[in-house]
């Protein structure tokens, strides 16, 4: 007998490609024309969402063993409270770990992929089976946890954004970014195409492929090989961040030496807005979710008060 009673397993989820197809042009259909008009296989749509349902049926139906299950659509992540006790599972790619940890407050997340042949899953550690067994030691509190630094940016307007993957700083479009630049007693103008700060768990991602980028440019003009170091991925509790600034701009205005660098509490990265409109600061690739960073702003980042929890 499936319990009604119990502690609160909020278990979230995201809508699949096909789901999406059909918001976007109403019908099966109308999606399925869509698709195969550009020569791809709407099979492959198909058999993703119906695997991913079945996922979200199976556990859904594991997790009612041990509480009250709440489904979440990750959409409505930015309003929902969490509660200090609840259990978090999330099924999916992740994207959607990172993007759900940033709203909890310590609250560990279970990572369960739902389909180990098409992602990797790094932040996915369990399959959909392993529920049954995994939620009593989640709610005995025998498994172990890994903390994940995540990062943290404050602007003068009191606003705030967290970011458990990396945070960018930059231009809305593809045009310059202009701000000041300081990190400890070092300050320079920039004219740019923005700034990422990564965390730990980040540093795999678009950091590692900012820097990958760079060591190529490198290599070409030296004519040497630039091998990247193992360290460049640095461990997901790290207590402190990198930044990186893409394609820096030396002018009579603008400087390019400031460009790479750790970020810690003890030496903030301080940035501010010399750009009368389209500036923004966004996190974790979630473009839709983002701060006004236009001229006269300023803005800090350091890391979170706050660390995620995942389960392992």
């Amino acid at each position: 007998m499936k319990a009604n009673v119990g502690p609160k397993i909020v278990l979230i989820h995201r809508k699949t490609r096909l789901q999406e197809l059909k918001a976007r042009f109403n019908t099966i259909a109308n999606a399925k024309f869509y698709v195969e008009h550009l020569g791809m296989s709407f099979d492959d749509f198909v058999h993703e969402n119906d695997g991913y349902q079945e996922a979200l049926q199976t556990a859904e139906s594991h997790l009612s063993d041990h509480g009250r299950v709440h489904r979440l659509d990750r959409t409505f992540l930015p309003n929902f409270v969490f509660g200090p006790k609840d259990y978090v599972v999330v099924v999916g790619q992740d994207g959607l770990v990172a993007n759900a940890m940033k709203y909890l407050s310590g609250q560990p997340i279970v990572g369960v992929n739902p389909d180990p042949k098409r992602w990797e899953g790094v932040l996915l550690p369990f399959k959909v089976d392993d529920l049954a067994d995994l939620m009593p030691e989640v709610m005995e509190r025998t498994r172990p946890i890994k903390r994940v630094s995540m990062a943290k940016v404050t602007l003068n307007t009191h606003q705030e954004l967290v970011g458990v993957n990396d945070i960018f700083v930059g231009p809305r479009s593809h045009t310059s970014a202009r701000y000041r630049i300081t990190l400890a007693d070092v300050s320079e103008n920039h004219s740019s195409s923005g700034i990422i700060v990564s965390t730990g768990l980040g540093s795999t991602g678009w950091f590692r492929s900012v820097i990958t980028g760079a060591s190529g440019i490198a290599a070409s003009f030296s004519g040497q090989p630039v091998k990247l170091p193992e360290q460049i991925a640095f461990p997901w509790d790290a207590p402190y961040l990198y930044f990186s600034v893409r394609e820096p701009w030396p002018s009579q205005t603008s400087a390019a030496t400031l460009t790479f660098g750790r970020v810690d509490n003890q030496s903030p990265l301080y940035l501010r807005s010399m750009m009368p409109q389209d500036g923004v600061i966004f996190s974790d690739g979630i473009e839709s979710d983002f701060l006004e960073f236009n001229s006269g702003t300023e803005a800090v980042i350091t890391l979170a008060e706050k660390s995620g929890a995942l389960i392992v």
